[in-house]
């Protein structure tokens, strides 16, 4: 909490208490003057005392979750203002880098494979930016309860091909390891889960680069289907393992963190994995991330 929201409520509580420990002093203090004159008097001290008692154990309660819940709301404020600063980061770059290229393309006479890199760049950033607007709205339907989800039997390990060969086309990263397996099916809404696994290779490229490699694999038990997806990146540490998945959650300080993102990559992608019916957790790993992604077998 704020300094001066702290100070208010800690003395507000406080005077309270002190209230509660003055009305209490008064009335036994009564009780022992009544003792002897009026035992009925005495009785309806120690009455009120008993309520009273009850009554101060639900002021310290109400005090502890008012506590708890602005706690909860200034650190849901400061993620969102990190989000909002993170997204205005994110428009303006590709935004820029576009505009330089259209620039390029009409003050120069260049020669036309000089034209063509200079078109495939602008179609990768403007893939960049569809993808983070994407992220966006999905996370508000995802809010407002509003995914339609249509499952069906399809082919993972097809999907998941499909995937990294675009991946190598339009990125051209030549990191991706995709170790293959045949006739992988699953039940599950495909557009959810392909959402689900491009955010998990987006996270794996930007965090170990597009040098280092990234190994995607599959293992499969007799209901469950398996996804591993593992990078030899800086990892995730042990207490961020479960908050990554959280919106708008991003491990440092955004103002001074420098690798890209919204800090909704991979809250989507749980989320859309959960809807069909599996999970999405992160592995322990002695080297870089490795995150396990489940569905059931068709």
């Amino acid at each position: 909490m704020k300094r001066g929201t702290t100070l208010f409520f800690y003395i507000l509580g406080g005077y309270v208490l002190l209230q509660f420990a003055w009305w209490g002093y008064h009335l036994i203090e009564l009780t022992q003057i009544n003792r002897i004159e009026d035992q009925n008097v005495n009785r309806k001290v120690l009455m009120i005392l008993s309520e009273g008692l009850v009554f101060f154990f639900i002021i310290l309660l109400g005090l502890w979750r008012i506590r708890y819940s602005i706690k909860r709301e200034l650190f849901l404020i400061e993620r969102q203002q990190n989000f909002l600063l993170s997204v205005t980061h994110e428009l303006k770059t590709p935004l820029a880098s576009n505009k330089l290229f259209l620039q390029t393309l009409l003050k120069r006479k260049l020669d036309p494979e000089k034209q063509a890199d200079l078109l495939e760049k602008a179609i990768s950033e403007n893939v960049r930016l569809e993808g983070m607007i994407d992220n966006i709205l999905n996370a508000t339907r995802l809010d407002h309860q509003n995914v339609q989800i249509q499952k069906e039997n399809f082919a993972l390990n097809d999907l998941v091909k499909k995937i990294v060969q675009r991946y190598e086309k339009t990125y051209q990263v030549s990191n991706l390891q995709l170790q293959h397996s045949e006739n992988i099916s699953v039940h599950a809404d495909q557009q959810l889960v392909e959402t689900a696994i491009v955010n998990l290779l987006d996270n794996a490229l930007k965090y170990a680069g597009s040098e280092a490699p990234i190994v995607v694999r599959f293992s499969e038990n007799q209901n469950r289907v398996t996804l591993h997806v593992e990078d030899e990146g800086p990892g995730i540490p042990k207490e961020y393992e479960k908050e990554i998945f959280h919106k708008f959650s991003r491990i440092g300080n955004e103002e001074t963190r420098q690798k890209k993102g919204s800090g909704l990559g991979l809250y989507i992608a749980r989320e859309f994995v959960r809807l069909n019916d599996g999970d999405l957790f992160v592995s322990p790993s002695s080297k870089g991330a490795h995150f396990i992604l489940t569905l059931k077998k068709a």
